[in-house]
């Protein structure tokens, strides 16, 4: 596995969803298809598991996440950038998603969940902000961002 067959991966989800409403749908779709057990779930998963442990997936560190951008957005992700995160029991920096977020969450420890949501996918519509937790263990989160658009503000409650 390496970056060029990640970005290959990735493509097969965005280009199922490229042009679709961010939206609890979308959400629900992305879970029927390819959620926490499917072939593409679990492709993606060790995919990010091995780019973690090869050193181009969360390749930075602070605060106790570790993190990093994959892919910029570009025509070969239909406009999506792609980050990945690791983090464990720990709220990280407030954002806001102007364009939405997707986000694809993969527990390293069974049980971990991300915004209080399980192994499998989550919708953020535009517009919308969060303060990203993973609670009960350790978890990979994978963002999509269209546009590669995101906006760290100060903290907010």
């Amino acid at each position: 596995m390496d970056v060029d067959r990640f970005r290959e991966l990735i493509r097969k989800v965005t280009e199922e969803i490229d042009g679709l409403p961010l939206e609890s749908s979308l959400a629900s779709r992305l879970n029927q298809q390819h959620g926490a057990g499917s072939e593409l779930y679990q492709q993606i998963f060790d995919a990010c598991k091995i780019g973690v442990r090869d050193g181009w997936l969360c390749n930075r560190q602070a605060d106790g996440i570790r993190y990093g951008r994959v892919l910029k957005a570009t025509e070969a992700t239909h406009n999506f950038s792609v980050d990945v995160v690791e983090m464990e029991d720990i709220a990280g920096p407030h954002h806001a998603h102007p364009n939405g977020e997707i986000d694809l969450i993969m527990p390293l420890t069974e049980g971990a969940s991300f915004d209080g949501h399980p192994a499998g996918w989550c919708v953020y519509g535009p517009g919308s902000a969060h303060r990203p937790t993973v609670t009960k263990g350790r978890a990979l989160v994978l963002y999509l961002l269209p546009q590669g658009a995101i906006h760290f503000t100060a903290a907010a409650a």
